[in-house]
């Protein structure tokens, strides 16, 4: 399916814009500089917000898996992608970049994974010389708010929105560690649309070329099967079991008291609520995928 095809109810999306390709080159020039590679994936969908091809474009580069966004994962769910990690050989962590909370693990992860760099450098008389990490990600999954917190400073520009970094740039952290930050980079296509609505829920992609009503639906089929908890505590609705997601974006309206004219509830305004409450942690932890 070619990317003009691509999209949900019919909007069009660009998938892969010019300067992701360059992005790609960029990547893959700088591969020779680093001596490893820290991917940022969010906790939430560690699946859906990882680039395909990334193993390919850092070829036998280590790698470390880096979960973000931690804080609004499913602490279970985090866990078992953990243990999951681990029973494959891969290294990984799991963090909430704004706050710091899991980066202090960082430094010795770092350690284990290049320890033979760092012997070779003894043995070579460059004992404590500057490990390079080359740090890569899909847009939105947090890289520039973990630079800022590596750095403590705001050096890194940071927003809620995809797409912010644009250039790579050395981060100096101290003596023996070094960061390049790339741009955020997806890939030509995806083969599930599930990988788009996913995105879709957690602002890696920009609700003004969804259609967020139909987005909202497909959240609350996964809420109500999965976290219906959550909606009762949070919107204090119950017999919504039964309901199918569209009179359940009706209720959670009703309810919050957005209607218009004629008593209709206003599930335009519900439905950009309902995804900022997400985003904001305000329906607690979740998770939209399990190992």
């Amino acid at each position: 399916m070619s990317s003009e095809e691509k999209g949900f109810q019919n909007n069009s999306i660009n998938w892969f814009p010019g300067h992701m390709a360059r992005t790609r080159r960029l990547i893959k020039e700088s591969l020779k500089l680093v001596d490893a590679v820290i991917e940022l994936r969010d906790a939430r969908i560690p699946v859906s917000s990882t680039n395909p091809e990334l193993n390919e474009l850092i070829e036998n580069k280590p790698k470390i898996i880096l979960l973000n966004k931690a804080d609004l994962a499913d602490e279970i769910a985090t866990k078992e992608w953990l243990a999951y990690y681990k029973s494959e050989g891969v290294a990984a962590i799991s963090a909430d970049s704004k706050s710091g909370k899991g980066l202090n693990i960082l430094r010795k992860t770092v350690n284990e994974v290049l320890a033979d760099k760092i012997k070779s450098n003894v043995e070579k008389g460059m004992a404590g010389k500057a490990l390079r990490l080359m740090v890569v990600g899909i847009p939105n999954t947090g890289k520039s708010s973990f630079i800022n917190r590596m750095t403590r400073s705001a050096k890194a520009k940071v927003e809620d929105r995809a797409g912010v970094t644009r250039h790579n740039k050395w981060y100096v952290i101290d003596t023996s560690l070094e960061l390049l930050d790339t741009p955020g980079v997806l890939w030509p296509k995806f083969e599930d649309p599930e990988v788009g609505f996913r995105l879709a829920f957690t602002g890696g992609i920009k609700d003004d070329i969804l259609d967020i009503q139909e987005l909202a639906a497909e959240l609350l089929n996964i809420l109500q099967k999965d976290y219906p908890d959550r909606l009762k505590e949070r919107y204090k609705i119950t017999g919504f079991e039964e309901l199918s997601a569209y009179e359940t974006l009706e209720l959670i309206g009703k309810k919050r008291g957005m209607l218009i004219s004629g008593g209709e509830v206003d599930t335009l305004r519900a439905s950009q609520m309902l995804f900022d409450e997400l985003r904001g942690g305000k329906l607690g932890k979740i998770t939209f995928e399990r190992p």
